[in-house]
């Protein structure tokens, strides 16, 4: 731990409560201003496809401007994004309301830069853990966030969760107190995305592909059923929207509080046993979509898909960290973004058009082929390793 890491949770606390907000609330707003039912989640999943669009951009300004001022202009974007989203609810507009969620998601993109800028607050070999402590951060922007938008949701008693966006404007903008103090490395303002390898030669390193599946499958079932989980329990199974948040709310959760020991735990046993492992536990989430669609059950299905996640996508993003030359950093980061957040981004589009066509379980069983691909990845990276 050293000062930069320290600011750097700090911000993102404040920074990354756009994102179990959106969660919690877009679905819910989404389905009450929709034209359309099917398209209940799209500002959701425009969000993710902010995110997705985005990366490149983010990494590309970050290696010119350097991280502080790129992660301090995200944070303005933010805020002024959630009042964006605010006076479209004020307005009922759907469409608003949507681009105000894309623009946030843009702000996301910039945001997931911290886990990279922690990776240079310390050394290579110390990266797992780095990443662990900056995702940690996130229990604090999962309570915090949809706390603060359920008290506030009434502050403009005629339009319900204007005020919660209107609160979400400030804590955005929050994080930029702490981003006064963080002092730039010298390394990661200086780099240019310009490299000698191709992105042809990046991906057809094995662990450098591993880890790109790792992340992005990892994060597509997440978005793909977490994305469907307010709208399917609430929506469609009645159970209270407190009992929605509150699955919500242990879902982030458990996505960051096995950050504690995941660094540890990678650094013991290898990144590729560590993925397995996170395969493992998304499979006790689908598991569970053969039972009653009931609360304990949405929770314990959703419990255990944040504990996948964060098995899978902390290896993956420590083992990306491992694979690439230090010129070439910013080029890789935002190729692996792009990757990870526009297969998100996908799945997350399509959960909304699934769920009204299928069912719970039907989602559950969808999401096995990718776990496969996981798999299937990790062994060939192990195999051309011992050759």
């Amino acid at each position: 731990m050293n000062k930069n890491l320290w600011l750097l949770i700090l911000s993102q606390v404040f920074a990354f409560t756009a994102a179990p907000v959106t969660v919690f609330l877009s679905g819910i707003i989404g389905s009450q201003f929709s034209p359309v039912k099917s398209l209940a989640t799209l500002p959701m999943s425009l969000s993710i496809v902010g995110v997705a669009v985005s990366t490149i951009f983010a990494a590309k300004i970050m290696s010119i401007i350097g991280r502080k001022a790129g992660f301090i202009y995200a944070s303005i974007g933010s805020s002024l994004s959630s009042l964006l989203a605010a006076y479209s609810i004020i307005n009922q507009s759907f469409i608003l309301f949507s681009v105000a969620c894309f623009l946030l998601g843009t702000g996301l993109a910039f945001g997931h830069q911290y886990r990279f800028a922690a990776v240079e607050t310390v050394k290579k070999d110390m990266a797992p853990k780095a990443i662990s402590i900056i995702l940690l951060a996130g229990i604090a922007s999962a309570f915090i966030g949809p706390n603060v938008a359920n008290l506030a949701k009434e502050i403009i008693a005629e339009h319900l969760y204007a005020g919660s966006y209107i609160t979400l404007a400030l804590l955005t903008l929050s994080s930029t107190i702490f981003l006064t103090f963080y002092k730039n490395e010298s390394k990661s303002s200086k780099v240019l995305i310009k490299s000698s390898r191709s992105y042809t030669e990046l991906i057809s390193q094995p662990r450098f592909l591993q880890a790109i599946i790792s992340s992005a499958f990892a994060y597509a079932i997440m978005a793909f059923l977490m994305t469907a989980t307010p709208i399917s329990m609430h929506v469609m199974e009645k159970i209270s929207l407190t009992n929605t948040g509150f699955v919500i709310q242990l879902h982030i959760a458990a996505m960051f509080l096995p950050s504690l020991i995941t660094g540890n735990l990678i650094k013991k046993y290898g990144h590729s046993t560590i993925m397995y492992a996170g395969v493992i536990l998304f499979l006790i989430t689908i598991l569970t979509s053969f039972f009653e669609q009931n609360f304990i059950n949405y929770l314990i299905a959703l419990v255990f898909l944040g504990f996948g996640w964060n098995f899978l996508f902390i290896s993956g993003t420590s083992l990306l960290v491992l694979s690439y030359k230090e010129d070439e950093k910013f080029k890789a980061q935002g190729f692996n973004d792009l990757i990870v957040f526009t297969i998100q981004a996908t799945a997350s589009l399509s959960a909304g058009v699934l769920l009204s066509l299928t069912s719970w379980k039907m989602m559950n069983l969808i999401c096995i082929p990718f776990l496969v691909l996981i798999v299937l990845s990790t062994l060939r990276a192990d195999f051309r390793e011992k050759k």
